[in-house]
């Protein structure tokens, strides 16, 4: 999670939210919402502060999604990577705040109160927290999960790691797997199938 864009001092211009599958099985995630509350509110107070994702979108096995978000930011740069999907909503604090993931839209709902919750993350004083939240960041860090996404002990501050922005580049579905994910094939290979593609 990265909210220092979308001001004057960021690294870049917007926000942007990376997702990772660490199944090894492409997943649907058509109508979940990516959704962001300020360090005391609620999820989705607005609809500034979510995003849908529309019909066919999917998170392929051991791979990533960018999403980047928010207002442009008077400094910085633009991603150095494409982003996946790109929304003007979710302008997150550079400082404190929390992001959660949902398989459905919750508006307007208090900490404890949602439904249908797949991950979620705070930082500095950010309510809500899989165990303790993240040390605050700024316009310069990002919090990264660890071991490229597969860490989760459902404790943020373990999960995650302040980063510099200038360390770690985000990542988007045309980024490399990460190789200590195994993604396991849909069908055996055997020499019909062989055959069959070279004939």
């Amino acid at each position: 999670v990265y909210g220092g864009g979308g001001g004057s001092t960021g690294t870049y211009l917007r926000d942007y939210v990376e997702i990772f599958n660490s199944s090894s099985a492409d997943i649907d995630i058509s109508g979940y919402a990516l959704e962001y509350g300020s360090a005391t509110g609620t999820w989705g107070s607005a609809t500034t502060n979510y995003f849908v994702f529309p019909a066919g979108a999917k998170v392929k096995a051991c791979s990533y999604l960018l999403v980047e978000c928010g207002a442009t930011g008077t400094a910085g740069s633009a991603l150095p990577v494409t982003a996946d999907y790109v929304t003007s909503a979710i302008s997150a604090s550079a400082t404190n705040g929390k992001m959660g993931l949902f398989s459905q839209l919750n508006s307007a709902i208090a900490c404890g109160s949602e439904t249908g919750l797949i991950d979620k993350m705070a930082y500095g004083t950010g309510s809500c927290a899989e165990g303790t939240a993240v040390a605050a960041l700024n316009s310069t860090t990002v919090a990264v999960r660890n071991n490229g996404g597969l860490t989760d002990t459902d404790a943020n501050n373990l999960d995650f790691t302040n980063t510099s922005t200038g360390s770690i580049a985000p990542r988007n579905s045309a980024s490399a797997i990460n190789p200590s994910c195994t993604v396991v094939p849909t069908r055996k290979s055997n020499w019909g199938a062989v055959k069959s593609i070279y004939r």
